[in-house]
């Protein structure tokens, strides 16, 4: 039976897999600062290494704060299990390899992050593992693009940094009546705002350095799906390739998370005023939010994320050197790739996170030289929005 009053998320981000009574009380989880473990026996490690007793063995094989991080994070997304890793192309390279082989098709949503372009790309050079993208905006379409060795849809909803978003209801009705696992890169929206695998996905992923983090201090990882299919990355690709988090840094997502919920609110509340700001200005050509209602994606956003998120893309009238020129003269806004920072961040994808895409891919995926993409911070949206007004009257 269901429970009669299932915790919130609100709840589950503070207190979800930590029991202060198994740590002397303490109120904030320990740091496992070890990189190897101790046996009481050497019959005992043989159990361990064979699989047929649970515990600790190293820490690239497990550690009780980085579990600590994981059990949390499987929680907050609705999945069976989680693994934590040292980056978040660390989390998306595990889980692409482990899902596929020579030979094997991956359909990608029409824009990526720049680094999974260029994961796609080695891929394909050096595994013949091929890729495509798609627009995904109609069952017909989708069904067009899948080959018969298409392995994985592998979907960014909202898409970087054109904020272009993907009907998941639609995706995971292809993929299951094709029997095709779908991976949706949770990042921009984090779980307070999006929850994948409720939807039906299989697999999802974030960058925690992101809105997990919050605070811009560590590089991480999570991918979140099936007790089975988590299980076999731990013990493959991510024990053997090695991108695994330090217990440091799990403690400090750990402690990043506590404040995820009013922390979200916050970005979205300040994006929300901001982007009804950029749409209003003479010097703005187009403002692509969520939020916004004239938005093409509007009603999907309104079905599947709850609230538009803390990310605006736009661009400016004019030309590349328009777009730079605005970014100069920001005073409080700071000129840095990354998000979900408390601090508002300004980036020019075109040179910046997406450079490495060739431009004719880029202006496909919707990127030309006049986008930016504004990540708002936690600061009064008022200062954000006069520091914005201060550097478009300048341009």
């Amino acid at each position: 039976m269901p429970e009669r009053n299932p915790i919130k998320i609100e709840t589950k981000v503070i207190h979800e897999g930590y029991n202060s009574e198994k740590y002397s009380g303490s109120l904030a989880p320990p740091i496992f600062q070890t990189s190897t473990f101790t046996f009481e026996t050497a019959e005992q490690g043989e159990r361990r290494f064979a699989g047929e007793e649970e515990g600790y063995i190293y820490s690239r094989l497990g550690n009780p704060t980085v579990t600590m991080l994981e059990e949390r994070m499987a929680s907050l997304e609705n999945g069976e299990a989680a693994l934590a890793f040292s980056s978040g192309m660390a989390a998306a390279s595990a889980i692409l390899l482990g899902l596929t082989k020579t030979g094997d098709h991956i359909l990608c949503s029409q824009g990526v992050y720049g680094c999974t372009f260029g994961l796609l790309e080695l891929m394909n050079e050096k595994y013949k593992i091929s890729h495509d993208f798609s627009a995904m905006e109609s069952r017909e379409q989708l069904l067009q693009a899948i080959r018969s060795e298409t392995v994985c849809i592998y979907v960014e909803t909202p898409i970087n940094p054109t904020m272009r978003l993907v009907n998941l209801q639609m995706i995971v009705e292809v993929g299951k009546e094709k029997g095709i696992p779908v991976v949706v890169d949770n990042t921009f929206c984090s779980p307070y705002l999006q929850n994948p695998i409720t939807l039906g996905c299989d697999v999802v992923i974030h960058s925690a350095t992101k809105y997990i983090c919050g605070h811009g201090d560590v590089i991480a990882g999570i991918a979140v799906g099936k007790n089975e299919f988590i299980r076999k990355i731990a013990l493959t690709t991510q024990k053997d390739i090695g991108g695994v988090i330090s217990p440091f840094d799990a403690w400090l997502l750990l402690r990043g998370l506590k404040t995820l919920a009013v922390r979200m609110d916050r970005h979205c509340e300040n994006a929300e005023k901001l982007a009804d700001f950029l749409i209003s200005h003479p010097k703005v050509a187009n403002v692509f939010y969520p939020g916004d209602k004239q938005n093409p994606d509007f009603s999907i956003a309104q079905k599947q994320m709850r609230k538009p998120g803390g990310l605006i893309s736009f661009t400016i009238n004019g030309n590349k050197a328009t777009a730079q020129a605005l970014m100069d003269e920001l005073k409080l806004i700071k000129i840095a790739v990354s998000l979900g920072d408390a601090e508002t961040l300004i980036q020019h994808p075109a040179t910046m996170t997406h450079a490495v895409v060739p431009k004719e891919s880029r202006e496909k995926m919707g990127i030309d030289d006049t986008l930016l993409r504004l990540s708002i911070g936690l600061e009064s949206w008022e200062d954000i929005r006069n520091d914005l007004e201060q550097a478009l009257s300048k341009i």
